[in-house]
């Protein structure tokens, strides 16, 4: 590929990531710089709540754990958001929960190393939970 191939490349899926973000219905749109406690305030679907919806969407939730959580304000969206580890499978998937209500927006696995350019990239991320 030459580079110019590889730019068209990026970008075009960059917007398809964008547009499908943005496609996501959700129930509550915090203000954008809103801050941990204030994302708290508004969120109606507690984490023990949220965290039995994320685990129901697998075949057997028997098998799955959460390795992270946090409740964030991701392209718009008040969400619940999960890394769970399914047993032995390598990496993590990433459920969405909508924390109005409780209804699984996404679910996507990320690698093992994708998972760490993903903690990496949220050290360097404002405290404000926005994405």
């Amino acid at each position: 590929m030459n580079r110019l191939t590889q730019l068209i490349t990026v970008l075009t899926s960059t917007a398809a990531a964008t547009v499908l973000a943005a496609s996501i219905p959700c129930s509550i749109h915090p203000p954008k710089g809103a801050s941990t406690a204030e994302l708290a305030k508004l969120a109606k679907v507690s984490q023990a709540d949220a965290e039995t919806a994320a685990k129901a969407s697998f075949k057997k939730p028997a098998d799955v754990t959460v390795a992270e959580s946090e409740l964030e304000a991701e392209h718009g969206c008040l969400i619940w958001s999960f890394d769970m580890k399914v047993k032995g499978v390598r990496g993590v998937r990433e459920v969405q929960v909508d924390a109005g209500n409780g209804k699984v927006l996404s679910s996507v696995y990320e690698s093992p190393a994708r998972e760490a350019a993903e903690k990496k990239a949220d050290r360097h991320t404002p405290t404000t939970n926005q994405r």
